[in-house]
């Protein structure tokens, strides 16, 4: 007599609980991933998300959604809220969102950013009115750099007999470029730590 065959127990992963082993794989990867194909679209969704790709974000979510478990789709919405809201530069939701996903809330200097960076670039599908403010706001800024750049050359040249206003636009311009891209080093790293946190925030939620 044949021996009897142990039957197999297949244990389904959820996607929340695979998104902590998908986080470290690439964009490509995880578009190709079909085995946990929720939890793949959910972080593209994020990280689309975090460049801003409101559009993007929210058609991985749907997807994300759609082959995702019954009991796992309100963990899923409530990421998708928080990360659609952080694309379309709403701090007001997004701290609502972060606060339902039991995540610590934005600090306000984060969420002061997020509402400068939706006046100056409007998310897509903005008004007209809104997007001639970011242009308007854009030049003013520009031109107060130009003008602090000018007045600190200026300053600056007085003990050793000054320099002429074209001269000290040019130097004021060349040291805003040079502040600018400072600030651009420091903001990217600050970026970095930020998405750190986030890939550890979903992960935490998705653990929960």
């Amino acid at each position: 007599m044949a021996p009897k065959q142990r039957p197999m127990k297949i244990e389904q992963r959820s996607a929340l609980a695979a998104m902590a082993q998908l986080e470290t794989r690439s964009d490509e990867e995880l578009v190709a991933e079909t085995g946990q194909r929720a939890a793949a679209q959910a972080i593209l969704g994020a990280r689309a998300a975090e460049r801003y790709d409101s559009q993007r974000a929210r058609e991985h979510f749907r997807k994300a959604i759609a082959a995702s478990r019954p009991q796992e789709r309100m963990q899923l919405r409530r990421m998708a809220e928080a990360s659609l809201a952080m694309a379309e530069r709403r701090p007001d939701d997004l701290k609502s969102a972060m606060e339902k996903l039991g995540q610590q809330a934005p600090t306000g200097r984060q969420l002061f950013m997020l509402r400068l960076m939706g006046l100056l670039s409007p998310p897509p599908g903005a008004g007209t009115a809104a997007r001639l403010r970011g242009v308007a706001l854009v030049l003013l800024i520009v031109f107060v750099l130009l003008a602090v750049g000018w007045g600190l050359v200026s300053l600056v040249a007085l003990p050793f007999g000054g320099v002429g206003f074209w001269g000290a636009l040019v130097l004021g311009l060349l040291v805003v470029i040079a502040a600018l891209g400072v600030l651009s080093i420091v903001g990217r790293r600050r970026q970095k730590r930020a998405q750190a946190q986030a890939t550890e925030a979903r992960v935490q939620s998705a653990t929960k």
